[in-house]
């Protein structure tokens, strides 16, 4: 799957899966078979952290 390369743009296209579909960032990773690591350290870059309690980057 294509996913925004903009950190921005990846920021709001990955909270708005996980508050629509997923219930964790595993569970959207695995079902759009991308790679949590570069998730995470893209939007790392740009000040987004992951929050698993809340199921978000913030």
């Amino acid at each position: 799957m294509n996913i925004p390369k903009d950190p921005f743009m990846l920021y709001s296209f990955i909270n708005t899966q996980l508050r629509d579909k997923y219930s964790s960032l595993d569970e959207l990773c695995a079902s759009l078979c991308i790679e949590k690591s570069e998730i995470c350290s893209s939007l790392s870059a740009a000040g987004f952290e992951y929050d698993e309690a809340l199921n978000k980057f913030m």
